[in-house]
């Protein structure tokens, strides 16, 4: 039977409950402030700000937060509990003055190179062959002579000393006196040096290595013997008019597998 009336007054000797204390812990857990969310460190992104700001010359104030220990204080915390710490990054440009009389040189190191012309023969050779064109052969052969005096070009010409049509010269004639130094074009080595049977006269042929030959032709005298090893800009023979020739010249060949080609294309 209930202790209450109908009104909801207690009974008149009906015993009274003691109020139930509630701990000092539920308290303690109720006054605790409730947070949400997650936390985003930005002390990362922020240092990476400060730093390119400084690099730059600008002056920047990043408020980084911070987990940090600190001193407990009697006023509120902070919105998200945590203490901010403030850095400053600043950079000041310095300016240098000198006297308008002073030199001021912004000098650089040196670059030297040598060209081995040599070298850039073997490479057009090794790489291209008798496919070398004279694009990528131009200067890689040293001039056979002093002071180059162009005469009959490379090509189909009428024959001088016969004076038919359709012949097919060889090489490239370079007037001069005779008795005119002739200079090795490449260095390499001497295969042939005498009398050519076939209009040449006296004759030297140097073999530059790859498939590549030089010869001098119409020599008044040859300075260099078959076997020989010789260096660009070597002295080989002097130039004159023997053989077929109708006066004191140099015809200078350029062979390539042993069919000649225009050597203007290699000079």
């Amino acid at each position: 039977m209930s202790k209450h009336n109908a009104s909801g007054r207690r009974r008149a000797g009906a015993p009274v409950l003691a109020a139930r204390p509630r701990d000092a812990q539920r308290r303690e857990r109720g006054r605790r402030p409730t947070r949400t969310g997650s936390r985003v460190s930005l002390t990362g992104i922020s240092q990476k700000v400060a730093i390119a700001a400084a690099a730059s010359g600008l002056a920047l104030t990043v408020a980084l937060p911070t987990t940090a220990a600190s001193a407990p204080t009697d006023g509120p915390a902070t919105a998200a509990g945590e203490a901010t710490a403030t850095v400053e990054a600043v950079v000041v440009p310095q300016e240098i003055s000198v006297p308008e009389a002073a030199l001021v040189d912004f000098s650089r190191t040196a670059l030297q190179s040598t060209f081995d012309a040599d070298a850039k023969l073997t490479e057009i050779m090794a790489a291209a062959g008798s496919a070398a064109v004279p694009a990528a052969a131009r200067g890689s052969l040293s001039a056979p002579m002093k002071e180059l005096v162009i005469t009959s070009p490379f090509g189909y010409r009428v024959s001088p000393i016969t004076g038919m049509g359709g012949e097919l010269h060889s090489g490239q004639d370079f007037s001069s006196s005779c008795g005119t130094e002739v200079f090795a074009a490449a260095s390499g080595t001497v295969t042939f040096a005498g009398w050519h049977p076939y209009g040449g006269g006296n004759r030297v042929v140097i073999d530059h290595g790859n498939g590549l030959e030089t010869t001098y032709n119409h020599l008044s005298s040859g300075s260099a013997q078959e076997g020989q090893s010789v260096d660009r800009g070597d002295l080989v023979a002097q130039s004159g008019s023997t053989g077929a020739s109708t006066g004191c010249h140099l015809h200078f060949e350029v062979m390539v597998d042993g069919q000649a080609v225009d050597p203007m294309g290699w000079l």
